[in-house]
This record gives C-alpha cells, sequence and structure tokens, in this order.
C-alpha cells in the first residue's frame, strides 16, 4: 500500500504508469484507467472504486453532454445531402478568375462546414474527397492542396458548434455559450489568415496554381446567383438558427443541438438524400463516435478524481503557479504542455485531464476565464495536424489516390506554415485579447 506516500511521489507514479501503458501501444481510455486502477488500489485500496463511481455518475448525467451526440448526428447526416459538392461549383464560378481560387474555395467550404458539421473526420474527409481531386485535375501544387484541407478541414474543432466547446464548458465550469461566442473571433481570424497565405503564395509562385478556363467559367449571372441560393443559404441558415439561439439566450445549447440534429434532417430531405440507409448510417456513425468519447471521458475522470484527491493536483498548480518571470511564464509553460500533449495524445484526453488541474490556476494568475480557455482550445488546433497524432494527415491521406503521387512526407510538408500561422494568431491573441472576449461579453447568458 502507498497511502503514506507523498503527493509528489504519488504524482510521478501516475504520470509514469500512463505515459508506459501509452507508449506500449495502448489506446488513452485504457492507458489511464489502467493508471488510475493501479495506483488507486495501491495508495487508497478498494474504496478508490467509490471515488471513480461518483465521478462517472456525475458526468453520465450531465446535462450539457447531451448536446455531444446530438452535434455529432447533425455533422453525419448533413454528410449525406452532398451539399459540399454543391458549394464547390458555387463559390468557385464566382472566384474563379482568381488564381488560386479552388484553395480559397477549399478555405472557405472547411469554415462553412466547421460551423454546420464539427466532425473533424467528416470535413477533412468531404474536402478531400471533392476538393483535392479538382485541384489535382487542374495542376495544383500538391504541398499547397494538402495543406489548405487539413488546416480549413481541422476548424471544425474551433467554430462552433465545436465538440470540444460543448466538452470544455462543463470540465471548466465556464458557459458553453460564451465559450462559442469567444471562438467566433479567432475562428474566423485563422480563416482568414489561411486564405491570405494561400493568396501570396499563388502570386509568388503562379505556377502553384493555375485561374480556371473560360469553359468552366461559362455560367450566366442568374446561374450563379441561384446555384450560390441553393447551395449557401440552407447551411447559413443552420448555422444561424443554432448558433443564434444560443447567441440570444434562446436556447441552451442541448437545446440549440437539438433544433440542429432536427435541421439536419429536414435539409437532407430538402436535397432529396434522405432514406433510411443515411439514417441508419449517421445513427450508426453517431453511436460509434459517442462511445469512443465516452470511454476516454470516463477513463480521464477517473484518472482526474483520483489525482485530485490525493492532492497531487496541489502539486501540480504551486509549481506552475510559482514559476519564476510571473504569471506570463507560468501561461507559457501550460501552452508548451498543451502543445506537446497534442502532439501524442487525443484532444478529448487533454481536455479531460488538464483542464481540472490548471482551472484553479486561471483565477491566481489574474487570467479572464473565456480568455484563458479560448487559448487553450486555439492550442489545440495544433494538435490536428502536428505529428506524429496528427488527426486530419491520415484521414487526408486515406482519400489520395496512388496516381497523385501524395505521400505522408507532403502532406506533413503542407501543413508546416500553418502550424506558424496559429502559434501568431496565439500571439495576436494575447495581444489584443478583444479577439477572444469582445463576443461573449456581449451575449446574454
Amino acid at each position: 500500500m502507498l497511502e503514506f506516500a507523498s503527493p509528489e511521489l504519488l504524482t510521478l507514479i501516475i504520470f509514469s504508469v500512463a505515459l508506459l501503458l501509452i507508449l506500449m501501444g495502448h489506446p488513452i481510455a485504457f492507458a489511464l484507467m489502467g493508471a488510475a486502477a493501479f495506483v488507486g488500489i495501491t495508495a487508497v485500496g478498494p474504496k478508490c472504486f467509490d471515488m471513480f463511481q461518483s465521478g462517472l455518475y456525475t458526468q453520465a448525467t450531465s446535462y450539457s453532454m447531451l448536446a455531444v451526440p446530438l452535434f455529432v448526428f447533425m455533422g453525419h447526416m448533413i454528410e449525406t445531402t452532398g451539399i459540399t459538392r454543391r458549394m464547390f461549383e458555387a463559390v468557385y464560378v464566382w472566384i474563379g478568375k482568381m488564381r488560386g481560387s479552388l484553395l480559397v474555395v477549399t478555405i472557405i467550404i472547411g469554415t462553412i462546414l466547421a460551423a454546420c458539421v464539427g466532425v473533424i473526420a467528416a470535413s477533412v474527409t468531404m474536402l478531400g474527397l471533392i476538393g483535392l481531386p479538382m485541384m489535382m485535375e487542374r495542376g495544383y501544387d500538391k504541398k499547397l492542396a494538402c495543406g489548405a484541407i487539413c488546416s480549413s478541414g481541422s476548424l471544425g474543432i474551433l467554430i462552433p458548434p465545436s465538440v470540444l466547446l460543448v466538452m470544455y464548458g462543463p470540465t471548466a465550469g465556464l458557459s458553453v455559450g460564451k465559450l462559442f461566442m469567444g471562438a467566433m473571433g479567432p475562428g474566423l481570424l485563422l480563416a482568414a489568415m489561411y486564405i491570405a497565405y494561400n493568396l501570396i503564395m499563388c502570386h509568388l509562385h503562379p505556377s502553384y496554381a493555375p485561374t480556371a478556363t473560360r469553359e468552366e467559367l461559362d455560367v450566366s449571372t442568374k446561374e450563379k446567383v441561384k446555384m450560390l441560393i441553393f447551395s449557401l443559404l440552407p447551411p447559413v441558415l443552420l448555422i444561424v438558427a443554432v448558433l443564434g439561439s444560443i447567441m440570444f439566450g434562446i436556447a441552451a445549447p442541448t437545446e440549440a443541438a437539438a433544433v440542429g440534429a432536427l435541421a439536419s434532417i429536414l435539409l437532407s430531405m430538402a436535397y432529396r438524400t434522405f432514406n433510411m440507409k443515411n439514417l441508419t448510417s449517421a445513427l450508426q456513425s453517431t453511436a460509434k463516435n459517442y462511445a469512443m468519447v465516452q470511454m476516454i471521458i470516463w477513463a480521464a475522470k477517473a484518472f482526474t478524481t483520483l489525482f485530485l484527491k490525493m492532492g497531487c493536483g496541489n502539486i501540480i498548480t504551486n509549481i506552475i503557479g510559482n514559476m519564476p518571470g510571473g504569471r506570463w511564464s507560468a501561461f507559457l509553460i501550460i501552452m508548451l504542455i498543451t502543445f506537446v500533449l497534442g502532439m501524442f495524445i487525443d484532444w478529448i484526453g487533454i481536455i479531460m485531464i488538464m483542464v481540472p488541474i490548471i482551472t484553479p490556476l486561471v483565477t491566481k494568475l489574474g487570467f479572464d476565464e473565456i480568455w484563458f480557455a479560448m487559448m487553450i482550445i486555439t492550442n489545440l488546433q495544433l494538435s490536428f495536424i502536428t505529428p506524429p497524432f496528427a488527426y486530419s494527415i491520415f484521414f487526408l491521406k486515406d482519400v489520395t489516390r496512388p496516381e497523385w503521387g501524395i505521400s505522408t512526407g507532403d502532406i506533413i510538408r503542407g501543413i508546416v506554415p500553418y502550424i506558424f500561422i496559429i502559434a501568431f494568431t496565439l500571439v495576436l491573441c494575447c495581444i489584443f485579447p478583444q479577439i477572444l472576449t469582445w463576443l461573449p461579453s456581449i451575449a446574454v447568458g
């Protein structure tokens, strides 16, 4: 029994066991639960399971967490409508004369999908299946094409309705609605900077992105307007219905998620793609995704419950809070830890492990809670594009064709500039915190 071990020793043991299990290749959920069970039994005894049970029951009955499967279902239903191709075609005929127009279209559609779908796998896959063939057929630089798809497809974890925001709010005791509003600033800023980067690259290297042919743009203005209305108006209305109801205090995020799920079914019917096969597929995908999320949540909850009950959380907060250099030194350490963890661990595990530990530090360090939360969340954008764990790289690689000659190395080289763009955005948010706090300050509720 380790019941007389110091919190410092227990902190070292529990993190070492978890890290060892992860390096051995075990799923993050099993690694966290295994570490919690091992240290709990040896340090506390069988009563540790009473701690686990209490924490798991609280998490399982959380009303806010009901929004997660509803938003995931909404994303999967929208995926069945085929609306992505329509949006690509509609936007392309308007800006095809611009050099690098397909890159710009990819980022614009990725941003819209982020607000409609919010599921990274779906966004990156849809952009890869539709946008990548169009760019490869027209001779676009493959690194630029892959970078635009991975970066814009990953915006779904930041731009609301993001599952990450839904999970972060209850974990940190913050309003999910205000987090939604806070995410709009950095999300749109990143999208704008992605577009600017691609336009600059295409201007400096014209061969990277040829313009559209006259035949491709030979569409009447009336037809262009019609294409734009029928492809963009439905998703825009869906976004306004979901986010607007939250921003103006009409509905809670969970209620808005239910409205969004229903609206996605109606949208599928409007596009005549609704059938039992698509509905069953969306339900099955939602069940699988949510089961994975819940496994990680429950394992992380057990891990952090034991960790905090044994007094280990105080060790971490004292170390970080008393770092030389003041609060900004402590903040930098937290951001670096978040970045490094994002290279190896699923973002769900990072949220469920880190947030309960670092939240008490926010007030102690004198930071605005919403600003601090949004800095962590924006930082987690990097977790989707930084190897070796980067989801978006593997999602995109799965849909590439052999004849394109796109290697994993090409995709990685394509996303490197976006790592610096996100880092620069984080610096801007430190200098101009209003980017993150202005909308939440005027939001209702």
